[in-house]
């Protein structure tokens, strides 16, 4: 099979057929009892150039412009006035909820002399410039240009900041700054229905820059194979080591992480059975999304690839807890506690992983069988970077 008609098979299965919660649990129990585990049918080396190469890179963030993307959710802008700007694939943005209500996003730079008119987060009446206070609305569109008369020429209405492709649906906001392929944000929003409950608000996002690529972060989301080792006193005595139920649908993968807990369903009936307190799903959503459920909360994390060796993480905490709700708070925040743990030491070695790049013990980094959303990821993004 050709790259091209990898890619075309891809993206025709965009409609996601997973499991139900009792089949999932199911082949849980199965592979408790035979001790086993999901497993791929293919291996992968994967050239230790694409995590290195400037020009590689630069390949990539072409490929993924075309991509639509989730940018954060819809509980982040939370009335009219709030925004929010960073770079998305290089691209400086700004998306902003206008005073209807809707959502907007925009290139972040002045139309006077390309200074980014936004930084971070908040609310906002209007975007002005630092620089000059040439002015925006929460539209777009030139307000205002202080001493306009030494700018005869100038049109407003036709120098507004340059609009990029934006939608909102099932509780999260999408971009993407260069379109190409209409059915990709079809797969993207089919892929999220359900995923983000509409009853859920914000309860913090967490940002942090490593100093890796995007790609060897991703990566230490799609596998258990690593539990026991990395997460010995965080996850481990929780979870299981490398017992997983792994599906791929389109471009997109679902892992599931079940709890040692999940043994006390085995007593109940099927109609009993929960899975908010006996696994934990995560959704890799292609190229750099990841979505999972955590006991009172759902994490969205974002994996923007600022450089070659540098990825902002800017993951989105959504609960359906009252803020009000001081007992379940804490709840929330003692789980949320575990995973950061978690994610501390997941970080560790992600940068070690970077670090050992240079050492040129490798010529390609090896995926195996028990990888196998990994796998999935790599061969996608092949496709798509060789057919670009």
């Amino acid at each position: 099979m050709t790259d091209k008609q990898q890619l075309n098979e891809i993206s025709s299965n965009s409609s996601p057929i997973l499991l139900d919660d009792e089949a999932v649990i199911r082949r849980i129990f199965d592979h408790i009892d035979t001790k086993n585990t999901d497993m791929g049918t293919e291996c992968w080396q994967e050239p230790v150039e694409h995590y290195q190469s400037k020009a590689h890179f630069e390949l990539e963030l072409t490929t993924l412009r075309r991509q639509f993307t989730i940018y954060c959710p819809s509980s982040a802008l939370d009335g009219p006035g709030a925004y929010s700007a960073r770079d998305v694939y290089g691209t400086p943005i700004v998306v902003v909820r206008n005073k209807e209500g809707a959502v907007n996003a925009f290139r972040n730079a002045c139309r006077h002399r390309g200074v980014q008119v936004a930084e971070g987060c908040g609310h906002t009446k209007s975007f002005v410039c630092p620089y000059h206070a040439w002015t925006y609305g929460l539209d777009g569109s030139l307000r205002g240009v202080p001493h306009e008369h030494g700018f005869p020429e100038l049109d407003k209405t036709q120098r507004g900041l340059v609009p990029i492709e934006c939608k909102e649906e099932n509780g999260l906001i999408f971009v993407c700054i260069d379109r190409q392929d209409s059915s990709v944000e079809s797969e993207l929003l089919i892929n999220t229905v359900g995923l983000i409950p509409e009853t859920h608000r914000l309860h913090e996002v967490l940002s942090i820059e490593l100093p890796a690529n995007w790609k060897i972060v991703l990566e230490s989301f799609l596998e258990g194979y690593h539990i026991r080792a990395t997460h010995t006193d965080t996850f481990f005595p929780l979870q299981f080591d490398n017992l997983n139920v792994v599906e791929q649908f389109g471009r997109n993968s679902r892992l599931c992480f079940p709890y040692r807990a999940v043994e006390k369903l085995r007593d109940k009936p099927v109609s009993k059975w929960n899975v908010d307190l006996s696994l934990t799903y995560v959704y890799h959503l292609f190229p750099n999304i990841l979505i999972s459920n955590h006991p009172g909360f759902k994490a969205v994390v974002v994996l923007d690839p600022i450089a070659v060796d540098r990825t902002k993480q800017t993951t989105f905490i959504v609960t359906g807890v009252d803020a009000d709700d001081t007992d379940n708070l804490a709840l929330v925040d003692s789980a949320l506690a575990v995973v950061n743990a978690a994610i501390d030491e997941d970080r560790q070695v992600i940068m070690s992983g970077q670090r050992g790049l240079a050492a040129n013990a490798n010529q390609h980094l090896e995926f195996g069988l028990f990888e196998s959303s990994i796998v999935h990821f790599h061969s996608t993004m092949k496709a798509l970077v060789e057919n670009r």
